[in-house]
């Protein structure tokens, strides 16, 4: 009994590692071959790891996905690792540079999970606090985000609801995805008062060797002193930190991008 139980757990472990960014969906027969099962096993194991959230299957031709549980589960561990800390000082320097608040913080659902938090010693400032939560599509953080994010991903996430939070904030899912475009080419993204009046912030995510979206940090600050050629600015350092961050934490085996 304990050996067919080890082997229905790699089944399904080999089942998991057939998606990589390059092929974020498969359907049962591409899946069947790959591990080199019956399809009859395969759709067993392909119902239990969908019932318990670490797959998912889309509707509209039946194949499937990595689930949120995965993602969950890879936030945990994150959470766990020393990363939050060794960002500490690269956030203590930015502050110290340019006197504004930077935060730092991961996805957790459909959301930024604030996990670190500095603030800027001017007088007027943006506070928050680690353990905040904000949307994800319009704030710098989660545009940070999702730019990186796999597509299907991101049109999941755009689906779940976008509220007006200003006069200024895009609730236009075209317009939001041609503003990640361009986040994507620039290596950074930005929130002009989108989410609260009288705010402006930027953001860059620390990226793994996949170009995956680990954690972003940001710098937040009030509209006067967080003008658009001030953001255009900070985004460049932001950029080049986050780069430096992913090599000192070995997540990254690429060249830091160019500025």
């Amino acid at each position: 009994m304990q050996q067919t139980s080890t082997r229905t757990v790699d089944r399904a472990l080999d089942i998991l590692l057939c998606f990589n960014r390059n092929e974020p969906t498969l359907t049962l027969s591409q899946i069947a071959q790959r591990v080199r099962l019956p399809k009859s096993t395969v759709h067993r194991l392909l119902a239990t790891l969908e019932r318990k959230g670490f797959l998912r299957r889309i509707e509209e031709d039946g194949s499937y996905r990595l689930g949120w549980k995965l993602l969950e589960l890879g936030f945990s561990v994150l959470e766990q690792t020393d990363l939050p800390r060794q960002v500490v000082p690269y956030m203590q320097r930015l502050v110290s540079e340019y006197r504004e608040t930077v935060d730092f913080g991961i996805l957790d659902g459909n959301t930024v999970l604030y996990l670190q938090v500095i603030e800027s010693p001017q007088r007027v400032k943006i506070s928050s606090a680690p353990g905040q939560r904000l949307p994800l599509f319009c704030t710098a953080t989660g545009k940070a985000f999702l730019a990186f994010l796999p597509d299907a991903q991101v049109k999941e996430i755009l689906r779940t609801g976008r509220r007006k939070y200003t006069e200024y904030t895009t609730t236009d899912i075209p317009t939001i995805l041609e503003q990640l475009r361009v986040t994507r080419e620039r290596g950074f993204a930005v929130s002009e008062q989108e989410y609260e009046i009288g705010i402006n912030a930027v953001a860059a995510p620390i990226l793994d060797v996949n170009r995956y979206p680990v954690a972003v940090m940001a710098i937040v600050g009030p509209t006067y002193r967080m003008t658009p050629e001030r953001m255009l600015e900070l985004g460049a350092v932001l950029r080049a930190t986050t780069d430096e961050i992913a090599r000192e934490a070995g997540l990254t085996l690429q060249p830091a991008r160019s500025a």
